[in-house]
């Protein structure tokens, strides 16, 4: 449990991950493709925003274009390199990437 006044690595993860729904909606044709290749619909996003995997499924969508991590990153106010750390504190991070 996070000491009072401070946020576990976990809490900053899911929060990072709120944001890059943020980023993605709104970029509208982005959160289309991301609800198309989760097969959520925007009801479905809505009432899982605390999700842990749905964020987690969010993160990996970020990743998947180094334009998206960069313009996120500088949005946000982090080094786009610490994208892939955060996204390590949220279920299925700490699984082997194969490609």
């Amino acid at each position: 449990m996070a000491a009072a006044g401070r946020n576990s690595p976990t809490d900053f993860a899911e929060a990072l991950a709120l944001k890059a729904l943020e980023f993605l909606s709104r970029r509208g044709d982005l959160l289309n493709v991301f609800l198309g290749s989760t097969g959520m619909s925007a009801d479905d996003l809505r009432a899982r925003l605390s999700d842990p995997e749905v964020l987690a499924a969010a993160m990996d969508f970020l990743m998947l274009d180094d334009r998206w991590v960069v313009d996120f990153a500088t949005e946000a106010g982090i080094n786009p390199e610490k994208i892939l750390a955060v996204r390590r504190q949220l279920p299925g991070g700490d699984l082997p990437h194969w490609t």
